[in-house]
């Protein structure tokens, strides 16, 4: 029998949730997690990844902030690769091919030791009065209470699984959706919307034709996501390539009528960087081959996730498209690609802590915000997590900002942007990311996880060992070299300081004879590389990262400058009439976010500055 009363109660057992619940527990608190399902808490229901292009930065920003999603992945992962190392180290974004059943269990294992409570039951509706939340209400009838409330609900609130002109009620596929929820918010005056996402076919690797797919492996030295990873020697599973032909192409064409978003039963709008095989084609006219990844769901798996195919179009269909690519002839689907719409609220309604901005004690997190991935999920409930608790001891929150962190661009997005489609997190959004590197997350956050105490005293002081061991490296930087202690290829025609040499492009800190490069240290091995590393982007982008500090020296005062959030936009003189509709409803905590707000023109936050300083 459970208690019914909890200082924080979440919805939902995804990535969002399990994040929230266990740094909420470990900050404190007496937490409990209703879901509906306890055998499908942390699944991995599409792709059996973590990380990938910005996604990667995230998953390390989530490690410094006490979350458990990057060491989990460390544990369970089949291959590790870092992306886009063709181009400069800012950009680079650790991926790893994981063991969706090996990640559950883990995260299984790591709920079991804590004291969070797990309830299986269904919750239907949020009791709210005066606009403070007091707690949840089950199916069975019983109220669950709380301080706070951190809603993660998933694709669950009223799931549709769409394929072909088949349609079935559910949250995930197998699993029951969840109703009531949406009808009880909408019931406070919350406004909710309708999204979808899709999910490709699972094969059986049996049916597969290997000989006429690509090996793909990961790298040889790869790195881990969590600074707490010691020795670091993970498996190399591969994974195979394809290409759709142009016979796939035209039986999909010829299908296209039957595909629910084409036909528009479904209303709501897809992921445009994820797009199903279906739009690949209808866009992409002029191609006659998409590039497709067969992917293990876990080790030894005899189930392969078809990755690029994401699809919606009638079961039968779908086997004749992926018959017609010559590897996948005899292919067999375990199971079938589907469309899933779900309901969602537009994260304007929320804070940057992601509390919502009208009920005291309601946090929204992951897929209820309207994005998309396991990533932005699980950095969302992290932070839900953080406030809600910060919320219960009556403690200030913490608010991250766009020069900080990825996750603080995404929140910052939520807010000011108009969510239309699932929102999904790139590089190419933060316009500081020279300076929001993979590599320097243990310098970026630091401060922000001491001051909040999220982490654990073991992995505090191994971040604080990162720091004192780049910034011995960095004043070593100073002192000069002469022309012999430096390798041959490498020339100087007099005593030159180390950091000018640096500079060069085709020199690396490791050409350097620098005492904190040979002597070891208690920090694992593949650390000290990686912040050394990352000293030599610090010296390397130095023009650029003092232009974006620049930058955001100029844009602190609107961020530090806060608005009423009773403030009446429409008595504001000068203000547009799109302004005044658009800050009306984003209700932006400062001049910063309203700056970013569409439809709000530089001339109207002029305005708007002049009358807070009357």
């Amino acid at each position: 029998m459970y208690r019914s009363k909890f200082d924080i109660v979440i919805i939902g057992a995804g990535h969002a949730g399990v994040e929230a619940a266990l740094i909420s527990n470990f900050l404190g608190n007496s937490v409990a997690i209703i879901t509906m399902d306890i055998n499908a808490i942390a699944r991995m229901s599409c792709n059996p990844a973590i990380g990938g292009l910005a996604k990667g930065q995230m998953v390390r920003e989530i490690d410094v902030l006490g979350g458990v999603m990057a060491k989990t992945a460390d544990l369970s992962g089949l291959q590790f690769k870092t992306l886009n190392k063709s181009k400069g180290r800012a950009v680079w974004s650790p991926r790893a091919q994981v063991d969706k059943r090996l990640y559950e269990k883990t995260i299984n294992k790591k709920l079991a030791i804590s004291s969070v409570s797990i309830i299986q039951s269904e919750a239907i509706a949020v009791n709210i009065k005066n606009n403070k939340v007091k707690g949840v209400f089950l199916r069975s009838g019983e109220e669950i209470k709380c301080l706070s409330l951190i809603v993660t609900a998933g694709t669950f609130l009223s799931g549709i699984i769409h394929i072909g002109e088949r349609k079935i009620l559910a949250g995930r596929m197998g699993e029951q959706r969840s109703e009531g929820i949406t009808e009880s918010l909408t019931s406070f005056g919350f406004i909710s919307g309708r999204l979808k996402t899709g999910t490709p076919p699972r094969l059986n690797k049996k049916s597969i034709d290997w000989s006429k797919t690509s090996i793909s492996l990961g790298d040889k030295n790869p790195i881990p996501f969590s600074y707490s990873t010691k020795a670091f020697n993970p498996p190399n599973v591969p994974c195979h390539t394809i290409h759709t032909t142009p016979v796939t192409h035209g039986i999909i064409k010829e299908n296209l009528h039957l595909s629910p978003m084409f036909t528009g039963d479904i209303g709501g709008k897809g992921p445009r960087y994820c797009p199903s095989i279906e739009d690949k084609i209808n866009r992409f006219q002029g191609r006659d081959s998409h590039l497709l990844h067969l992917e293990p769901e876990w080790k030894n798996s005899d189930q392969i996730y078809l990755n690029g195919f994401s699809t919606s179009l009638p079961e039968d269909a779908q086997k004749q498209a992926i018959r017609s690519i010559p590897a996948l002839k005899k292919a067999s689907l375990l199971r079938p690609g589907y469309a899933i719409e779900y309901d969602f609220f537009p994260p304007s309604q929320v804070k940057s802590t992601l509390e919502t901005k009208e009920v005291s004690g309601l946090f929204f997190a992951g897929q209820m915000n309207g994005t998309s991935g396991y990533e932005e999920a699980a950095a969302q409930g992290l932070l839900c997590g953080i406030n809600a608790s910060k919320k219960v001891k009556g403690e200030n929150p913490l608010i991250l900002s766009r020069n900080s962190s990825y996750i603080g661009v995404m929140i910052d997005d939520l807010i000011t942007k108009d969510t239309l489609e699932p929102y999904r997190m790139f590089t190419s959004r933060a316009e500081y990311r020279l300076m929001l590197r993979y590599s320097n997350t243990f310098e970026r956050l630091l401060g922000n996880a001491e001051k909040h105490c999220l982490l654990p005293d073991k992995k505090l002081r191994i971040l604080k060992k990162a720091v004192e061991l780049k910034d011995k490296a960095k004043k070593e930087l100073g002192k000069s070299l002469t022309p012999k202690e430096l390798k041959k290829n490498i020339r100087i025609n007099q005593k030159t300081p180390a950091i000018k040499v640096l500079k060069r492009p085709e020199v690396s800190i490791f050409d350097l004879p620098l005492e904190s490069i040979s002597r070891r240290t208690v920090l694992p091995r593949w650390l000290e590389k990686d912040l050394l590393y990352d000293l030599e982007s610090d010296i390397k982008y130095d023009g650029y990262i003092r232009r974006h500090q620049s930058e955001i020296k100029k844009t602190a005062k609107n961020e530090n400058q806060k608005i009423p959030p009773k403030i009446a936009f429409s008595r504001i003189p000068g203000l547009s009439k799109e302004a005044i509709e658009k800050l009306d409803t984003v209700k932006p905590e400062n001049l910063g976010q309203a700056s970013r707000i569409s439809g709000v023109s530089p001339s109207d936050i002029s305005s708007l500055f002049i009358y807070l300083h009357k």
